[in-house]
């Protein structure tokens, strides 16, 4: 063989080789979306409503897979392990930003190995006070617990819960002496506000509407960043008097870590046209829950600010790590 046909030949080996996966046709097989949580659930619901629309767009399944236990971290795990080829998904909430500073010992790294993708939504949270508080503005609010110091309640879902996190946050911000009392999920936590064993709470958006509109609790303040179409008249915290205050919650979609950017960016841009479709947004507004469609820049901000929000709250607050 002369030469030219060597060169030839190799050049025709090399063009045979298979290219990487970010260079090939995406997505070529079915994808697995893992929600780290039971079926049935909030962010089960979402992974069913958005997965098929991945179906329509792109021509290949999108199967969901729970995969629940230890906090959400199972799931994780099984995301953050797998292979960085855009085939294994994770939705999961912004629990997964708290998990590293509440949980000892994390089977991943969740800064390194997991892939911010797409935020989909934003969950309010709403200070309430029960009916027995007579203060109707946060500075009132403040300026009572001041006047009686360690002789305030506020309720939470559980320690290391949003709603506890938010009221540790307002604890360390407003420089208030209270005590935290947590009960076992919304469905205990919520009476016992409304018979005053807690002074205030905060609570997510969809059920603060109602129990205002119901007449049985008060909401004072937002404590998202931004004020709500929930309560669109209703200041934030930061605007009522705790400068500084803000702590939304997301739901969002993860790649394991190192998967190739363009797949990263082509499932991100997908998902920004996915939510703002008018069936998503009713979808996720009857939930009680604003749909946001932030694309992969903007969730890699918002998740190591808070990655290093929550591990400073936790911290400071003293809550105790789980196993």
């Amino acid at each position: 063989m002369n030469r030219f046909a060597v060169v030839a030949a190799t050049f025709a080996l090399s063009t045979a080789v298979p290219l990487p996966a970010s260079s090939q046709a995406y997505p070529a097989k079915p994808i697995r979306l893992v929600v780290p949580y039971a079926a049935g659930g909030a962010t089960d619901n979402y992974a069913r409503v958005i997965g098929p629309k991945y179906s329509e767009a792109w021509g290949q399944q999108v199967i969901i897979e729970n995969r629940p236990g230890a906090g959400g971290n199972i799931g994780s795990a099984v995301v953050a392990k797998a292979p960085a080829d855009g085939y294994t998904v994770l939705l999961n909430t912004s629990g997964q930003a708290i998990a590293p500073a509440l949980f000892r010992k994390l089977s991943y790294d969740a800064a390194k190995e997991l892939q911010p993708v797409l935020m989909m939504v934003r969950g309010v949270q709403i200070l309430m006070v029960s009916p027995a508080v007579t203060a109707t503005s946060v500075k009132e609010l403040i300026a009572q617990i001041k006047a009686s110091p360690g002789k305030f309640n506020f309720g939470s879902n559980g320690v290391g819960s949003g709603p506890h996190l938010a009221g540790e946050l307002f604890r360390s911000l407003a420089a208030v002496d209270v005590v935290h009392i947590p009960y076992k999920g919304d469905a205990a936590m919520t009476p016992a506000i409304m018979a005053n064993e807690v002074q205030y709470a905060f609570l997510p958006g969809a059920a603060a509407t109602s129990l205002v509109k119901a007449g049985k609790l008060r909401a004072l303040g937002v404590a998202s960043g931004t004020r709500t179409s929930f309560f669109p008249d209703l200041p934030t915290l930061s605007e009522a008097g705790v400068p500084g205050y803000e702590l939304s919650t997301w739901a969002g979609l993860f790649l394991p870590g190192g998967t190739p950017r363009d797949i990263v960016q082509k499932m991100s841009g997908e998902g920004v046209r996915i939510m703002k479709l008018p069936d998503i947004q009713k979808f996720f507004t009857n939930l009680g829950v604003e749909t946001l469609g932030v694309g992969v820049e903007g969730f890699e901000v918002r998740y190591r600010e808070d990655l290093a929000k929550y591990a400073k709250l936790i911290r400071e607050a003293g809550i105790p790590q789980e196993d």
